[in-house]
């Protein structure tokens, strides 16, 4: 890869994950309103997934925070896209489908891998309107997003 290469590929998974984590926050914090509760307890809840219960006693320093981890988070997902369609070249060809389908593994491996995993202190669970919400939410703002960008700027 030519040094002009690396930096057209740094530039798209930086704008992907962007785009893709600045649609995703806005959608969680309509959902969090919708639900009564304040953005600033749903960036809580990022960063608690390493700070554990201790998140929710920082105010908006861990807010922050979890708002921090949200993008990296995001331009991670789009730089595993990218690397992906370097090989899979369907994924670029097809960027609608492989873009939902992509936003419904990020919201699996999310919920069944990452959290489990983190010290993210509550117990998850799975009601059908939660799932339909969060995976509509992945798919639209996330994958979507992800797959149109890496297609038009690689």
């Amino acid at each position: 890869m030519s040094p002009n290469e690396g930096l057209k590929a740094y530039k798209t998974i930086l704008l992907a994950g962007l785009i893709a984590g600045v649609l995703d926050i806005i959608a969680a914090a309509i959902t969090t309103i919708l639900r009564g509760r304040p953005p600033t307890r749903m960036l809580q809840s990022i960063a608690s997934g390493v700070l554990g219960l201790d998140s929710y006693n920082g105010g908006l320093k861990t807010a922050a925070l979890g708002l921090v981890f949200h993008f990296i988070i995001a331009t991670g997902w789009a730089a595993i896209f990218y690397a992906a369609s370097r090989k899979l070249t369907f994924l670029v060809r097809q960027p609608i489908v492989s873009g939902l389908l992509y936003g419904i593994a990020v919201y699996c491996f999310m919920n069944l891998v990452v959290l489990p995993l983190s010290a993210f202190p509550h117990k998850v669970s799975f009601p059908l309107s939660s799932v339909l919400i969060g995976v509509s939410v992945i798919m639209f703002c996330v994958g979507l997003p992800i797959a149109l960008i890496v297609r038009r700027y690689s």
